[in-house]
């Protein structure tokens, strides 16, 4: 029995057509590793498909995914924390200085957390004037990651449970430090700045009133000499945090203060190993 010559022709144009993908499946730019995707995102920056910045969070999104909290979280030597029996006056110095929406609330010690407290639930309280002001009744749940979580399940856990911050424990569930999803996205878009980010190279004095001051322990001594006409020695201490702790003579709990030179030093925020902030009142003329 013949064969019909169409079936014939439709056969072997199959059969080529089979062929030329088996043969193009061979040169294939499918990445088969983070190098070859990396290398076609590359290419097609090359081409004007996509510009640098693109190409930036492109490579920050895959980054994430290899890169651990304790690569990006705030140590715990530099959380800004409030005490759960602090007052409104002794807080707002705090959410002032730092700029910050949110701070992890603590007892007896920086492993003792207690919840999250938002500045915007603490504001209304100070403002109407409540006599019975208690942190306990308006913090928030505070979230426990350990420090080798991923950062995209991070992230992703972020934008499920809406929340913003959480608290990082090593692997003995001390307190390592915390993270916000900021410090998550920051490694995804590059730096966020915002209005308060300007001034923090240049920071170290707020002035309050006529002649009270917030300043920073790291304020240089020679600085602080300038500026309000000062006689401080900084043959053995660099910063004003130094002379404090010498004149104290241990490391002060927030609200001590001393006097050296007329200038007055209270103490507004200290944690376990350092001084951060002090409120300073300049000597009566």
């Amino acid at each position: 029995m013949n064969e019909d010559p169409s079936s014939s022709r439709q056969s072997s144009r199959h059969h080529d057509k089979s062929w030329l993908v088996r043969l193009m499946s061979g040169f294939s730019p499918e990445p088969k590793s983070r190098e070859d995707l990396l290398n076609i995102i590359k290419d097609a920056a090359a081409n004007q498909l996509l510009d640098e910045e693109a190409v930036s969070m492109i490579e920050g999104a895959i980054d994430v995914q290899e890169r651990q909290v304790r690569e990006v979280m705030v140590p715990r030597s530099q959380m800004t924390v409030v005490r759960l029996d602090d007052t409104p006056e002794s807080i707002l110095p705090i959410i002032i200085e730092s700029a910050h929406s949110r701070f992890p609330v603590i007892g007896e010690s920086v492993d003792d957390i207690k919840g999250i407290l938002l500045a915007k639930d603490l504001l209304p309280l100070i403002l109407n004037g409540k006599e019975d002001f208690s942190l306990e009744r308006i913090i928030r749940p505070a979230s426990i990651i350990p420090e080798s979580k991923r950062l995209n399940v991070l992230l992703r856990e972020f934008r499920e449970n809406r929340y913003h911050m959480a608290l990082v424990i090593d692997e003995y569930g001390a307190i390592a430090g915390l993270v916000t999803i900021e410090d998550v996205l920051e490694k995804i878009v590059g730096d966020i700045e915002d209005e308060t980010d300007e001034d923090e190279d240049d920071g170290f004095v707020r002035k309050v009133s006529d002649n009270e001051y917030v300043i920073k322990a790291l304020l240089p001594i020679e600085e602080f000499n300038e500026q309000f006409g000062a006689k401080f020695d900084d043959n053995e201490f660099d910063t004003i945090g130094g002379i404090l702790i010498r004149a104290f003579g241990h490391l002060p709990s927030r609200n001590e203060h001393v006097e050296l030179n007329g200038f007055e030093f209270r103490i507004l925020y200290a944690d376990s190993r350092q001084i951060h902030l002090v409120r300073l009142t300049l000597p009566q003329s």
